[in-house]
């Protein structure tokens, strides 16, 4: 009867154990992932920014004197956009190619620079649009893109002398580039940050026995803001990246200068006004340190940068024996800012200030004599960006971000005793436009995509 008892028993046991393997076990939540952010469909938006020309204007008199000058319209622009993107997969991962055209009225004019019993010079640029390609890579909510395309402007020139003011007016049409980020707002909305460079071709025109040569070239710096057709209307971010702690990283970019100059005479009370306009490439590295209550985001960072930005076609007279030639340098520059941000979802929009400096080299070339200053500037800065994850091909892991961003530095004016009762006074305000990769050390907490 025992040996039965135990039989059953055990038996009874084995088969508590499988249908303890059999019973549904507690629900486990998978790991929460993102939904996926599609980029295809229409898109319509707005956007607003500044432009800045460098347009090389070579005017030959006619009785073998001339000046070789850069005219450079500064103003603000603003418009709209629309466009179409559709989003297919790369071996680079998740990219978008897409069509956008925008049509932008402009505020660009430049009515300062005079060459005294001479002439005056004034340009204006009221108004362009662009019809561009863009592709880009994907990283979740986020694009990073290249665009290039068509472009068209009225673009103005007036040459003020003895026999009145001439004006050169005309549509003009030529080609454009440039890149930006874009990243989602949250339901249809997304926000960008854009740089593009036009050129509108060149111009020559004759009067009076004489020649006005003009190159016509743009600078635009925008943001813009755009609303996604029947695009991922119910898209919210699921996190928001913990972007507290050091960072460290290198950066490269374009610069351009709007360099306010004279030659005067401080006896008589006149003098030379023309521009400087340095331009070229940048380079360098980065540090900071960022703190972090919810969604918005405090840092402080400081960066040293190398560049190449040159103005060697400057000259007033450009005969051989009579000329003045001028080449102007930015030979390196730094900044120590504070950075004020808001966090959505893995992106960070942010805007940037503080102290700037640098190194400007000016150098004046004549038949009789060179003469040369070099000085170390300081002045203030100003900007904005955005901040990114970076994950191409899986290369980067969740410490990486990159970082789009516009600088203004101004190093204030500068002047120089030429000899005699002149003095050349040189100004030093430069727009950067960069890109940059970033390291966390304290590991940001991104949604993974």
């Amino acid at each position: 009867m025992k040996k039965i008892l135990l039989g059953v028993l055990l038996a009874g046991t084995a088969m508590s154990a499988q249908a303890a393997d059999l019973a549904p076990r507690p629900y486990t939540k998978a790991p929460m992932m993102a939904p996926v952010y599609d980029w295809t469909g229409f898109y319509l938006g707005v956007n607003a920014g500044f432009g800045l020309g460098r347009d090389r204007t070579v005017h030959d008199y006619g009785n073998g004197l001339g000046t070789s000058l850069y005219l450079q319209p500064l103003g603000a622009v603003g418009g709209g956009q629309i466009g179409y993107n559709w989003q297919t997969n790369s071996f680079l991962g998740p990219i978008v190619i897409g069509v956008e055209a925008d049509i932008q009225a402009a505020d660009m004019s430049d009515n300062r620079t005079i060459i005294p019993g001479a002439f005056q010079y004034n340009q204006k640029l009221d108004w362009f649009g662009t019809v561009r390609g863009r592709i880009g890579l994907v990283t979740g909510p986020t694009l990073t893109y290249v665009t290039a395309g068509y472009a068209y402007g009225d673009a103005n020139t007036t040459v003020i002398g003895a026999g009145g003011p001439l004006p050169f007016r005309g549509t003009r049409d030529g080609w454009t580039w440039g890149s930006g980020v874009e990243a989602a707002l949250g339901g249809n909305w997304t926000g960008k940050i854009e740089y593009l460079y036009l050129d509108l071709g060149n111009r020559t025109d004759s009067f009076a026995g004489q020649t006005l040569y003009s190159e016509l070239r743009e600078n635009i710096f925008r943001v813009g803001l755009n609303y996604r057709i029947g695009g991922n209307s119910t898209y919210t971010p699921l996190a928001t990246a913990n972007w507290s702690g050091f960072y460290l990283g290198g950066n490269v970019g374009t610069g351009t200068s709007r360099d306010r100059a004279a030659i005067e005479d401080v006896n008589a009370g006149t003098g030379v006004l023309f521009n400087l306009a340095p331009h070229g490439f940048i380079g360098g590295a980065q540090a900071g340190y960022n703190w972090q209550s919810g969604n918005i985001v405090f840092g402080l960072e400081t960066d040293f940068q190398g560049s190449t930005m040159e103005d060697n076609r400057t000259c007033i007279g450009c005969t051989p024996g009579l000329s003045l030639d001028f080449n102007s340098k930015l030979q390196w520059l730094g900044t120590v800012r504070g950075r004020l941000g808001y966090a959505v979802g893995p992106s960070l929009f942010y805007a940037t200030g503080g102290f700037a400096y640098g190194d400007v080299k000016t150098a004046i070339n004549t038949a009789i004599n060179n003469v040369g200053f070099s000085d170390t500037r300081t002045g203030w800065t100003v900007g904005g960006g955005i901040e990114t994850p970076f994950t191409l091909l899986g290369l980067f892991g969740p410490n990486w971000t990159a970082t789009t961003e516009y600088l203004y530095v101004d190093l204030g004016d500068h002047s120089f005793d030429l000899g005699g009762s002149a003095v050349l006074t040189t100004g030093a305000q430069e727009h950067i436009f960069r890109t940059g990769l970033n390291y966390h050390f304290n590991t940001p907490v991104i949604t993974k995509y």
